[in-house]
């Protein structure tokens, strides 16, 4: 079925280029302008998929046509899209961890030798270590930070032995006490963030099951991200000095 298209607005009079339409049943915008065809142009671009054309329209149409608010929709993404970032980012990928239990975690087998006080058991070779590896090999990093309580939650515990298995697959893991997370005033949020770019905001139900990824491509709200981030790392303690002092009872 075709789309019912209006006409925004266009800067160039009657020559019909460019110009900006809104989709009245979606409220999507299409843009029409020159398509850029220059190679050199083209390998400038970054995540073009097949099918998919770039062209030029002045600023001046965006800021005169362009919508200037809107009622926020989340962008809600797919497990397995949510998996590829992780494959796709080109430098940094760094994550907040604050709850107290991950059901994730309770669910596994380590999880469950962890609780019985035996050893985890970690498989170096499963596929998410052999990822991460591959990953950590090309360059890119990956950093975490944890909030534990005091005492710590055991989920906490397990993810503070844990931790071992991600700094041998290449992660730097440091962790931060929630009474100084909350000092410091970072959110009850879980959330991944690529290259500063783009955050993964990760939804969880009551029972501590991950339900949805969110993604969130506004850079205001992005570099809000970066600023907790940046924070949460600066005060946060490397997690073998972190683990000493847990066992220690400091």
């Amino acid at each position: 079925m075709a789309r019912r298209l209006w006409m925004i607005g266009t800067n160039s009079g009657n020559n019909g280029c460019p110009t900006l339409y809104e989709d009245l049943d979606t409220g999507d915008i299409l843009v029409q302008g020159d398509e850029v065809t220059d190679p050199e142009d083209i390998a400038q671009l970054k995540n073009v998929k097949a099918g998919e054309g770039v062209v030029t329209v002045p600023r001046e149409l965006l800021v005169n046509f362009g919508p200037k608010g809107m009622e926020h929709v989340p962008v809600l993404i797919g497990f397995d899209e949510f998996d590829g970032m992780f494959e796709t980012f080109e430098h940094a990928a760094w994550r907040l961890e604050t709850r107290r239990a991950y059901q994730s975690d309770v669910e596994t087998d380590t999880y469950q030798r962890f609780a019985r006080g035996e050893d985890a058991g970690y498989d170096l070779n499963d596929p998410w270590c052999v990822s991460r590896r591959r990953q950590t090999a090309l360059g890119k990093r990956f950093e975490r930070v944890r909030i534990v309580d005091d005492p710590a939650t055991t989920g906490q515990l397990y993810l503070l032995d844990g931790a071992r298995r991600n700094a041998a697959v290449g992660e730097d893991i440091r962790n931060l006490r929630r009474t100084d997370a909350e000092r410091l005033g970072l959110p009850a949020e879980d959330f991944w963030i690529f290259d500063s770019r783009v955050v993964a905001l990760l939804h969880f139900d009551d029972a501590d099951r991950m339900t949805g990824v969110e993604l969130i491509t506004d850079p205001v709200k992005v570099v809000r991200y970066c600023q907790v981030r940046d924070a949460a790392w600066h005060h946060a303690i490397p997690h073998e000095q972190f683990s000493a002092r847990v066992a220690s009872g400091g």
